[in-house]
């Protein structure tokens, strides 16, 4: 009797064993799967993913969300202490929002990386890494080289050159409306504003985080005198920033600073009318050529709330790899936020007519000086409204200033 009870025992604490292995077992494969939450740009192709997970054991479930909804389901989300994703995108614009909310897990970066990707910059707050650029956006200057040659004008140097140049082609009857910036009562607004103060005097914002009043009057002013003198098309006050930007594609216009995607698009023969006529140059800044650009750059960042960081880590550092950039730009025309893997492809001639993209991805630097506020999106908000508004003609630019600067100056004091 006392020998069945023993073996009924060794049974019974066998199974209990076996039980609990296979529970453990179970965990560690939970353990080795992550969820991805990116737009449908950001995708890896499957085979990438596949053998990300044949190389470290870590499976990648994909959630593809717009931009749009992704920041409402990352802050929904973690309202309820959860995790949208493991790791998930990160705009440049949210980072100071989503520092402030302690959303985003610290990351370990190598120096040598942080050396290679200039936009990272935007995404160091306190000298914690929190996410890391995929993708590059950064500001650079195009011109039609047949309208301007037609002129007998040059490429403009700095922004007096922009403005001399403007009136010539206006006189000549040559462009009616021969410069190009977004005026509509949105982002695309504000980060033109931002960019334009930035390439002319390389100083927006103070230390304290108020605005620099001087700077910004001038470049109010600039866009003012380009609206009054019918430089720039009267439709852009309520035309999106990017259908402003195809009016150089169009040619409708004959010069603009905008996003590095026109390299590609400006070659397209589904999109452009003036292929072969437009130069890729540095910004023109106040004496010079601009010594700064702002980049308008997405990263990925893991959730501090993930239950998966070590794993979400490794696949961050993958995704945003040598190798794996090299793949994006091939795969998906991912223009590379890393300095080597971006001179790569431009030295082999895969990017048609880049220009002075090279050079200009040397000067990405963050017009914040303390780092993108967690303010951002309400100040943005009043910046391109009341940019609007005086485009439209109801203010002056040095109301337009006061009604900025105000906004700012309360929102700096409230946060």
């Amino acid at each position: 009797m006392k020998k069945r009870l023993y073996i009924g025992l060794l049974l019974g604490l066998t199974i209990i064993f076996n039980g609990c292995s296979e529970k453990k077992d179970t965990k560690n494969n939970l353990n080795n799967e992550i969820s991805f939450m990116i737009p449908d740009w950001g995708v890896p192709p499957q085979e990438m993913l596949d053998e990300f997970q044949k190389e470290s054991g870590i499976k990648v479930n994909v959630e593809t969300v717009s931009w749009d909804d992704m920041r409402n389901k990352i802050a929904i989300a973690a309202s309820g202490k959860k995790a949208a994703a493991d790791v998930f995108e990160v705009d440049w614009s949210w980072i100071g929002e989503f520092n402030s909310a302690n959303w985003l897990e610290p990351l370990d970066v190598k120096e040598e990386d942080i050396k290679d990707i200039p936009s990272l910059d935007t995404f160091i707050v306190n000298g914690k890494v929190l996410a890391i650029p995929y993708a590059n956006d950064f500001r650079i200057a195009y011109y039609n080289k047949d309208i301007y040659s037609k002129a007998g004008l040059e490429e403009p140097k700095t922004w007096d050159d922009v403005v001399m140049n403007m009136k010539i082609l206006k006189e000549k009857n040559i462009l009616k409306y021969p410069y190009t910036f977004p005026l509509n009562a949105n982002e695309g607004t504000t980060t033109s504003f931002i960019w334009l103060t930035y390439l002319r005097d390389g100083k927006v914002f103070n230390e304290d985080g108020t605005l620099n009043r001087e700077n910004a009057l001038e470049s109010l002013r600039f866009i003012d005198e380009m609206v009054k003198s019918q430089m720039i098309n009267p439709a852009n006050l309520t035309m999106s920033a990017i259908d402003t930007y195809r009016e150089l594609l169009s040619k409708d216009s004959g010069f603009m600073v905008g996003p590095t995607s026109f390299i590609a698009r400006a070659v397209d023969p589904k999109q452009s009318k003036v292929i072969g006529e437009i130069e890729v140059i540095l910004p023109p800044g106040k004496d010079g050529k601009a010594t700064q650009t702002m980049a308008l750059t997405e990263a990925v960042g893991v959730s501090s709330l993930s239950k998966n960081k070590e794993a979400a880590k490794k696949f961050v550092e993958w995704y945003t790899s040598k190798n794996s950039q090299r793949a994006f730009f091939k795969e998906m025309s991912t223009i590379p936020t890393r300095t080597s893997v971006l001179t790569e492809v431009i030295d082999a001639g895969e990017i048609k007519n880049s220009g002075a993209m090279k050079e200009t991805s040397l000067l990405i630097k963050s017009p914040f000086p303390t780092g993108v506020p967690a303010y951002y999106a309400e100040m943005s908000n009043a910046i391109y409204n009341t940019i609007n508004k005086m485009a439209s003609g109801n203010i002056t630019p040095e109301l337009a200033l006061e009604e900025i600067d105000k906004k700012i100056k309360e929102l700096v004091k409230n946060n």
